[in-house]
């Protein structure tokens, strides 16, 4: 065999290594790309469920949300209507109310000075250094 036979069949032979290496390169990369399709398939079958029942959870919230509002301008028309009954009622009734408290204050007083002619016995207490004292004994300290 002569040195350009040699070289021709180390040529042929790396050749066919190269492409056997490269078919098997080719296969795994085809197994892989079968696999990540698979994936992605089992990914977006799981998904389309998810988000339809995400816009579910998102319209009911906006429902409740809307009766939150809508329960909330109830509140505050309430809330003005008693207000505004309240300062009707206080215009309405207020100065009389404090006209027949001072009428009765009056009567009270004027009555009081009457009985209070009589002289009344009234056990009075003196406080000493955080204790209370009997009148009695109180007479005795003083005297």
């Amino acid at each position: 065999m002569s040195g350009g036979e040699v070289a021709g069949i180390l040529v042929a032979v790396f050749w066919a290594i190269l492409v056997s290496f490269l078919a098997v390169v080719l296969v795994r990369l085809a197994q892989v790309l079968k696999a990540t399709t698979k994936l992605v398939a089992d990914v977006t079958e799981q998904a389309v469920p998810l988000l339809a029942e995400a816009s579910t959870t998102v319209r009911s919230a906006r429902t409740q949300l809307d009766r939150v509002d809508a329960i909330a301008s109830d509140v505050q028309e309430v809330t003005s209507n008693a207000s505004a009954l309240s300062s009707t009622v206080a215009s309405t009734f207020g100065g009389p109310l404090v006209k027949v408290a001072a009428f009765g204050y009056g009567v009270r007083k004027a009555l009081g000075k009457s009985t209070e002619a009589a002289p009344q016995k009234t056990s009075r207490r003196t406080v000493i250094v955080g204790r209370t004292v009997p009148a009695a004994r109180r007479r005795k300290q003083k005297g």
